[in-house]
This record gives structure tokens, sequence and C-alpha cells, in this order.
């Protein structure tokens, strides 16, 4: 560990990772995911479709069993989950950059060199995420006080229109923020290093936090845009999951690629 000017610890980098990259690189990142979508295109889309078929199946779920008042929660936990769900999508940029061929079984029954440590982050995610759950719990009964849940339309209108309902989205989005800011920086480019590289999980992480640290002006435009596109998802019932999900799996991708100095695409920009 190294500290800093303002006695905080961040993590190592190693020296073969970049540490200044432009802002403008996400969107660089983004170029190249739509030219990895349109390659056999019906991949990427079938991949979106199984995504968006398990969301749709969680919301049904809650709606079945009458517990929709987690939804946003839910929807704030699947994007922590999110980057390990697009370990195939990260294979399928890897290999279309290796020029070699592929099918969805490829990307399915992904082959990484760090299987194992992809498993334990992705257990290390589902914990954060079910942290976040009860954290949502926890201040919606901080302000609301311990009453039954009285309807998703009702909940809206009282979180929106009322005083306790601003303290919640304030201090809800405050603690998401942390949440989700500590997801981001472990994740963004641990899983498909680790997926490329034998490495553990612990050393990954830990790489992915420096990174994101060094490079918080791309953290936080690549942040932006994934929020964004997660929001046009919301906006059209999730259906735009099929599209979006695989365009942010392969960004990811080449946004690991982007910090490897010794890549050509390491300074990847529009």
């Amino acid at each position: 560990m190294i500290e800093n000017s303002q006695n905080t610890f961040i993590p190592p980098l190693q020296t073969n990772y970049a540490r200044h990259l432009p802002w403008t690189a996400p969107f660089g990142w983004l170029k190249a995911a739509i030219s990895d979508f349109f390659v056999q295109p019906v991949t990427s889309l079938l991949y979106g479709l199984g995504v968006f078929g398990v969301s749709a199946a969680m919301m049904l779920g809650m709606y079945y069993y009458n517990i929709f008042y987690i939804i946003l929660p839910a929807l704030a936990g699947f994007m922590v989950m999110g980057p390990a769900l697009a370990a195939g999508l990260y294979e399928k940029s890897r290999l279309i950059e290796a020029g070699e061929t592929f099918t969805l079984k490829d990307m399915i029954f992904v082959e990484a060199k760090s299987a194992g440590q992809i498993l334990f982050i992705g257990v290390i995610l589902m914990l954060v995420a079910m942290l976040w759950l009860r954290a949502a719990f926890l201040l919606y009964a901080l302000f609301f006080g311990m009453l039954p849940f009285a309807g998703f339309d009702t909940i809206i209108s009282t979180v929106m229109t009322t005083p306790r309902g601003w303290g919640l989205l304030a201090v809800g989005g405050i603690v998401g923020g942390f949440f989700a800011a500590f997801s981001f920086a472990i994740s963004a480019y641990s899983i498909p290093m680790l997926l490329n590289e034998r490495l553990d999980a612990f050393t990954a992480m830990g790489t992915s936090w420096a990174l994101a640290w060094n490079n918080k002006g791309v953290a936080i435009v690549w942040g932006g845009i994934v929020i964004s596109l997660f929001i046009l998802c919301l906006l059209t019932g999730l259906l735009g999951l099929i599209f979006i999900f695989p365009l942010l799996g392969h960004g990811t991708w080449h946004a690991y690629r982007a910090v490897s100095v010794g890549s050509d695409k390491a300074n990847l920009t529009p």
C-alpha cells in the first residue's frame, strides 16, 4: 500500500497499467463496443436477451410474491452485479481482438484464465448487492417507520412530494452512491483482467481500485455513460437491456485493454 498527500491509502499499481488516460477515452471504448457488437450481432443480441429474460423473471417474481417495493434497490443491485454477468461479452471481444472465431457457446462457457477467481468476485458483488438491499430496507424504515407497503404508485408519489421522501432520496442517494462507487472500483477492470490473466481476485480488485483512482476523470465519465444507458433501459421497460447490456459489456473489455499499456488499444480515443 502507498500513502498519498492526503494520508489516504491507495492500493499499489503495477507499472504495466496506464494511470492517466484522457477523459475522452470512454467514448472510444463505446465506439469499439459498437464495432464488436456488429461482429456476429446475433450472439450479442441473444446474450442480451438472456439477461433481459432473467431480469423480467425477477420482476415478475417480485410482483407475484408482493415484494414489488424492493424493485428500486433491486435494480441498483443489478448494476452492482452487471460486470460479473458480462463475462461472455468480454470473451467475445477478446476473441475478436485475437482474430479467432467464436460461437454463442464460447460466450456462455467462458474459458477464463482465472475462472475460480471470477466466481469469487461474483460472490463478493452479490454480497454487496444484498447489503445494499438491507440498507435500503433500513433507510425506508428510518424515514417511514415499520408500515406495510401501500403500493408502488403510492410510494412513488410519497417519495417525490413529501419532506420525508426527499430526505429518503437524499440519504439513499448518498448511501447507494457509496455502494455503487465501491462496486465499480473493484469490478470495472478486475473481471476482464481475470479472464485474460492469471491473478488472484484480491490482486485484481486492488489493481482495479488503483486504476479507477488514478484515472478518476475517466472513471467518472465511463460511470456516467453506464448510468445514463441503464436509465434508458428502465425507460424502455428493461427491453433496452437486449442491446445496451452487450454494448456495455464489450465497452468494459475495451476499458480494460485501454489501461494495459502494452496493448495497441492503450490510447484508444474517439
